[in-house]
């Protein structure tokens, strides 16, 4: 018979609670008799007062009531709204303390889910600016309690309630110069916000898209119809408040739907595009173009890939997941020759043009999925020297992983959006004769939990068969 497992923790009651170390999420993990219990707000160091809101078999969360011992590394959030948006989960961090925190995550991913405790994980690639770093900014519209009082902000955390705001701090400031251009024009002319209970009113999201190097501004206005009165003294209110302003575009999305943007779009003022570069590359970058959010620091993720891949002018480079094509120019750079696989056909385009405008001719973009296309790469005459993966958030899909091992690179490359999923891939690399020499994160979202990695794999021993071949 199967021991029936006591759980020492009862819903509403108080405990004093010491916190080990941050969640995946950001929240504190603490333990009561040796049961999981997470603080949402706690830091590693800490002892805290949580009441129990969620009891489970496994574990429960708790509500920070009190902290009676707090780390030195917990700060004032600069953001007067941090409490109750649901954006950013780290500003009550110092930022050295994010810094060691995104390296731990790593590691202990390394070690809990991989199995890899012998793998290196460097020092976190800080920014030079954690704050006002976001190139791009979309927020919510929403009706006020007061007639014509627009709230423009961000949605509280598990809601859709607006929180009306000033200024985002991570923002850039060609960002947060519009939204009190927008408000204002709502408040004089009468504009009414989208109620997505009713499916009535105008004004759903403003978006604000910033050309770091450039100095370029672009606002998308996302409404429910296609003609807004008054949009001509809107543009003449941000032409006169928001330096640099190079486009103004509207959006229409008339589904009723959480998905931001519709299908048509079209320039109201200026230019659909503005531009920006990460190290020496350009790019046009439309309302609906994928761009790095933060681009300083993606030069800092390109330049580790680039450095990890240890291109001495002569290799051919095959990047999968290539998406518009930003870390295959950059590798074409230093091989060459450079492939750059994706199953979207709409980033494929993209890469294909971005291509053309930074005049790199060793480069050849392919539409389709990567455990078919590598093969038949393979069977071409195509033999590479180095692969780079750069998945989403789930991770390679295991056929793929197979058809990288199979194709025998010397080196692969994994660029990483989440730590427990690069894991388990990598687990899955040395299984198949590859070892993982490094991993380097990069803080790419300061201020929140998220973490960006970059590990190097060589090839060793024989590689195995896959368990679904």
């Amino acid at each position: 018979m199967k021991k029936e497992t006591t759980v020492p923790v009862v819903k509403g009651r108080t405990y004093t609670i010491d916190i080990l170390r941050l969640g995946t999420n950001g929240e504190g993990v603490g333990r009561v008799e040796n049961f999981t219990v997470f603080v949402p707000g706690a830091l590693p160091g800490e002892t805290v007062e949580g009441r129990a809101e969620i009891v489970k078999r496994q574990y429960a969360t708790a509500q920070l009531v009190r902290i009676v011992q707090p780390s030195p590394d917990r700060t004032k959030p600069a953001c007067p709204v941090y409490d109750e948006c649901g954006g950013c989960r780290l500003q009550h961090l110092s930022y050295e303390g994010q810094l060691r925190e995104k390296r731990r995550q790593v590691k202990d991913a390394l070690e809990r889910i991989g199995h890899l405790p012998e793998v290196p994980v460097l020092p976190t690639i800080g920014a030079d600016d954690p704050m006002s770093y976001r190139n791009k900014m979309q927020l919510p519209v929403a009706a006020g309690k007061k007639k014509h009082e627009p709230h423009i902000g961000c949605f509280a955390e598990k809601s859709h309630r607006v929180i009306d705001i000033e200024r985002c701090p991570i923002q850039k400031d060609g960002n947060n110069l519009i939204i009190p251009v927008v408000r204002d024009w709502m408040r004089e002319y009468k504009i009414p916000a989208y109620d997505e209970d009713r499916g009535t009113g105008i004004m759903r999201h403003i978006m604000g898209r910033v050309g770091v190097h450039s100095g370029e501004v672009m606002v998308c206005l996302v409404t429910a119809v296609d003609m807004v009165p008054h949009m001509k003294d809107l543009v003449r209110l941000l032409r006169e408040k928001v330096p640099g302003l190079a486009s103004v575009v509207q959006n229409v999305n008339k589904r009723h739907t959480n998905v931001i943007l519709g299908e048509k779009t079209k320039v109201i003022f200026g230019s659909p595009t503005i531009h920006d570069a990460i190290g020496p590359l350009q790019f046009h970058i439309s309302a609906q173009s994928f761009f790095q959010i933060n681009s300083e620091q993606a030069q800092k993720l390109y330049e580790t890939t680039l450095s990890f891949a240890d291109l001495k002018g002569e290799e051919t480079v095959i990047d999968v997941y290539c998406g518009t094509g930003t870390i295959t120019l950059f590798l074409a750079q230093q091989a060459k020759e450079a492939y750059g696989i994706e199953i979207v056909a709409p980033a494929i385009k993209d890469a294909i043009q971005n291509a053309k405008d930074n005049g790199i001719r060793n480069t050849q973009f392919i539409l389709g999925d990567a455990a078919y296309k590598l093969p038949e790469l393979l069977r071409s005459g195509v033999k590479p020297d180095v692969i780079v993966v750069d998945p989403p958030r789930a991770g390679c899909e295991e056929k793929v992983l197979y058809a990288v091992a199979r194709v025998k690179p010397k080196r692969v490359v994994y660029v990483s959006c989440n730590p427990a999923t690069l894991a388990r891939d990598l687990a899955y690399m040395k299984k198949q004769g590859y070892k993982t020499i490094k991993v380097q994160p990069v803080d790419m979202f300061s201020q929140t939990h998220h973490v960006e990695s970059v590990a190097v794999l060589v090839r060793g021993q024989k590689i195995r068969k896959c368990d679904e071949a």
